[in-house]
């Protein structure tokens, strides 16, 4: 038995991806809000107006909550990340994640907990010394192999390195989800092709996309069709979490807040699972292929370790898009649960529902529900099918909502 304490901290892009998170066992998340995030592109962000929810949300459930605040600050962003800060402190959010100086000075002059994002690229014990003026937890670079990391930690303990609150220095690294072709995230690409900075959040992903090359000489054209020479596949690392956590790191980080709440459900519950297994000494290989699975079935670029395992150059990724091998079809709303019965109405709006089919029920406060419909009603009367346009009824173990959305899940 392993008595290490490991925080998962999940992705939070909306309430429905808050509350999976919460469903599937994280002990902390992390969000954006407007804009001054590196997400703040995403169609998903939360508003300042919604973090006295998110507080008394994950309070309930003694989740943890970290605000994103890591973009690179403009003179013209000081009063607005300044007005973001004073909103952390009043709705007592855990911490805020940050890079640029300025608001690190400012949050830890505020008594707001401050943790260094991987923007700032620490990759060394001296770097750990300087941020631990100002901040408890530090997100390491993503580059850092399995020695160096462990390198870090030991010194961490060693050297008795502590924060602002005198505890020990937490170290923090990236476990699974979307990968860069830049260092820890600094990439200018998108800036120079399209005015839209990636490090103000407004990344169009120009790297994910297929590329032709041109012989200047001679004006011969080479499409690159072999793979996408930019688009690094997607981290994974539970298949090795055992290594990773035995370098003494504190916090595990699943990348995602783009992402649809099922997939953070999905790799969470993962997560949790394999760090409950590697504590009670039950982390195996016959596991480690169930959960590869699981999480092949919801959005990837296929896996790789990252640089962990001491690679020296990136896998690259032969699609543009996910290579999940379910996906969800939309089929109707939620209009009422029967407590009594446990059995939810459902107006069905696209497509049809059948007897036997694997489904997706997702909402702000219900969170994600995946079950599958063995009797279906319409009109009190059991059915093989729920045509588009019928009000069915099934039943569904947990309480569902009015204009939950209701999904088909079909193997891709």
């Amino acid at each position: 038995m392993i008595e290490q304490q490991i925080e998962l901290m999940a992705p939070a892009g909306s309430f429905e991806a808050l509350m999976a998170a919460i469903q599937a066992g994280a002990n902390s998340v992390y969000f954006g809000v407007d804009q001054l995030n590196m997400r703040a592109r995403a169609t998903m962000n939360f508003t300042l107006d919604d973090l006295g929810e998110i507080a008394k949300i994950c309070q309930q459930y003694n989740v943890k909550t970290y605000l994103t605040l890591n973009t690179i600050i403009y003179d013209h962003d000081l009063s607005l990340f300044k007005r973001i800060v004073q909103q952390v402190k009043k709705h007592n959010i855990t911490a805020i994640i940050a890079s640029d100086q300025a608001v690190i000075s400012y949050a830890h002059s505020q008594g707001v907990e401050v943790h260094i994002s991987t923007q700032t690229n620490i990759t060394n014990i001296e770097s750990v010394k300087f941020f631990a003026h100002f901040a408890d937890v530090m997100v390491l670079a993503r580059e850092l192999s399995l020695k160096q990391v462990k390198a870090i930690a030991d010194a961490v303990k060693k050297e008795q390195i502590t924060g602002p609150s005198g505890k020990l220095v937490a170290l923090e690294v990236f476990a699974h989800g979307a990968l860069c072709m830049a260092v820890s995230g600094k990439c200018y690409l998108s800036l120079h092709t399209h005015n839209s900075s990636a490090n103000r959040g407004a990344c169009i992903q120009n790297c994910r996309r297929t590329y032709t090359v041109i012989d200047k000489e001679e004006g011969f054209e080479f499409d690159i069709d072999n793979e996408f020479i930019m688009s690094p596949k997607d981290l994974c690392t539970i298949d090795f979490l055992d290594q990773l956590l035995d370098t003494g790191i504190n916090v595990l980080k699943i990348e995602g807040r783009g992402r649809a709440p099922e997939y953070v459900k999905t790799v969470i519950a993962c997560y949790r699972e394999a760090i409950d297994a590697y504590q009670a000494g039950t982390y195996t290989s016959a596991r480690v292929e169930g959960w590869m699975k699981r999480l092949h079935n919801v959005y990837n670029r296929d896996f790789w370790g990252g640089y962990y395992l001491g690679q020296k150059l990136g896998e690259w990724t032969d699609t543009s898009g996910s290579k999940a091998r379910q996906k969800k079809v939309y089929l109707g709303k939620g209009m009422h649960y029967f407590s009594n019965l446990q059995v939810g109405e459902f107006k069905i709006e696209a497509q049809s529902l059948k007897k036997g089919d694997q489904i997706l029920i997702t909402g702000q406060t219900t969170g994600v529900i995946e079950t599958s419909v063995y009797e279906i009603r319409v009109n009190n009367a059991i059915v093989d099918e729920a045509k588009r346009g019928e009000a069915c009824s099934f039943k569904v173990a947990a309480k569902i909502r009015p204009s939950d959305k209701l999904y088909k899940v079909v193997e891709v």
